[in-house]
């Protein structure tokens, strides 16, 4: 279903695969946290999004004792009924009583049962007759919440270079944590070029939403400001936030223009490890290394809906670590064809009633392209920004074909 219009090679020839982008990233992301400071937070701190600085262990098994899951009778269920019954029960703050053989003490939910205990008959099937309790056999473990079966002492829990989401909480405070050692955030410098940009005659519609990305994944976005197309200015520009910050975003001047300079000031800067990645739209992005300045930079594309696209796919997993695209299946409303072959098309859809209708195709309410989809419209488009997420296909697809839509939530 694509169509090849001919585009010259020198356009597209030198990119490279998402996953190799996505592997180099992978690379610099692993040096740059390394090169990080490392801090210990609260974990009353909002630690979400934070990356550890070091593997942590469990120093203990949990739970500490075996606990009952049921209110009811705790013993030894290798042994035989009746079994005589101690006096008083045990609850979750209590310590629990030594057992004899073919001893048993009343239990309650949540509670901690003797060493000697391995079963707990609920109190349902309990039968009492004359201090002594009777019931069906038992196989050990029955009602039994074990020591150690949630994790066991040693055990490594949370890898070096994880990055920590809320969920993680519950498992930390249970293994007793009161903080957690994390790198530092990284400290981002966003730089618009553009001289119609700089002299205020067009919008920046990218570093507010860059920016929003960064912080997003964890890390720390300060706007740098803008920059003309002129080369001098922006060789230094680029040069001065690298001198202060971590990683250096720009937009704009990522293509082959007279007067796209930003791809020439990184190589003269530092070494360019790949430019243009064969995702449209989106793909002149660029990513490179400044060992003068221990920075990092990309270079994204100015065109707003291709920034956030490329952003999402290339420089989320160079913050967050993560490169898996989760997907809901919707029914297409219409076919859709690519105009070339060899790339990935992010296409945006919006979602309703299981169905995905591609937000630009001329049946919608943003009619900018008919039946092969533009990336170069499309890019350009402010209100494509309102699609609930995007196909992302090599071939098109056919109307009423199941089509894998990645809901924006999941990439942002």
């Amino acid at each position: 279903m694509s169509h090849d219009h001919g585009h010259p090679s020198h356009d597209h020839g030198d990119a490279v695969e998402r996953s190799e982008a996505v592997e180099t990233v992978f690379t610099l992301r692993s040096r740059t946290l390394a090169a990080q400071s490392s801090e210990h937070i609260s974990m009353s701190d909002a630690f979400e999004g934070r990356v550890l600085a070091e593997s942590l262990l469990a120093g203990s098994d949990v739970p500490k004792h075996s606990h009952s899951t049921m209110d009811g009778f705790a013993f030894d269920a290798n042994e035989s009924y009746p079994f005589e019954i101690l006096d008083g029960e045990v609850f979750p703050e209590d310590d629990p009583p030594s057992l004899a053989p073919n001893e048993s003490v009343r239990v309650a939910t949540g509670a901690p049962i003797p060493e000697e205990a391995n079963a707990v008959l609920k109190i349902e099937e309990a039968t009492v007759r004359d201090g002594e309790l009777h019931g069906p056999p038992l196989d050990p473990g029955t009602y039994v919440y074990e020591r150690g079966s949630n994790v066991a002492a040693g055990e490594t829990l949370f890898e070096s270079n994880e990055r920590l989401s809320a969920k993680d909480a519950v498992l930390l405070q249970d293994l007793g944590y009161e903080s957690v050692p994390v790198v530092e955030r990284f400290d981002v410098g966003l730089l618009a070029t553009g001289t119609e940009i700089h002299e205020g005659r067009s919008t920046d519609l990218d570093s507010s939403m860059l920016a929003s990305l960064v912080r997003s994944w964890g890390h720390e976005a300060t706007y740098e400001g803008t920059v003309p197309d002129e080369y001098d200015r922006v060789e230094d520009a680029i040069a001065s936030v690298a001198a202060d910050r971590d990683v250096v975003v720009t937009t704009g001047g990522t293509s082959v223009g007279k007067k796209d300079h930003v791809i020439r000031a990184l190589r003269l800067l530092g070494d360019v490890l790949f430019h243009r990645v064969r995702v449209r739209p989106g793909k002149p992005i660029a990513a490179a290394v400044l060992p003068d300045h221990d920075a990092v930079a990309f270079a994204v594309p100015g065109k707003p809906v291709g920034a956030h696209t490329i952003a999402t796919l290339v420089l989320r997993p160079f913050f967050t670590g993560e490169s898996s695209l989760a997907d809901v299946s919707a029914t297409a409303t219409v076919s859709v064809d690519v105009p070339t072959e060899g790339f990935e098309y992010a296409i945006p859809v919006t979602l309703g009633d299981g169905r995905a209708e591609p937000l630009g195709h001329e049946s919608s309410p943003l009619a900018v392209y008919g039946d092969t989809f533009d990336p170069s419209v499309l890019s350009s488009s402010t209100r494509a920004t309102r699609a609930d997420g995007f196909v992302l296909t090599k071939t098109g697809f056919q109307s009423e074909e199941s089509v894998p839509v990645v809901p924006y939530a999941t990439t942002e």
